[in-house]
């Protein structure tokens, strides 16, 4: 599944031109790489999303084959590392 459409199925991210703009800006790196739009993810992936007020680490758990109910979504990673960056 491509990395924009993983950001916005698992709700990281609530649009999916929003998910492609932050990797495209940098923000987002795959396994410590920075990583594009179309990156091709999988299972044990680790992201890394940089936001403007939220650092997130997370490791993806499944790759859903279609829609995802709200409910579901959280199911699909596991939150390593969170922190709240606006206090800084």
């Amino acid at each position: 599944m491509r990395l924009d459409q993983f950001l916005k199925v698992s709700r990281l991210v609530k649009q999916r031109s929003v998910a492609k703009r932050v990797c495209d800006a940098g923000l987002v790196s795959v396994l410590g790489r920075n990583a594009r739009a179309g990156l091709v993810v999988g299972v044990g992936d680790e992201l890394t999303l940089n936001m403007r007020d939220r650092f997130l680490r997370v490791v993806i758990r499944t790759i859903p084959t279609g829609n995802v109910r709200k409910e579901q979504a959280r199911r699909l990673y596991e939150i390593i590392e969170e922190k709240d960056v606006s206090a800084y």
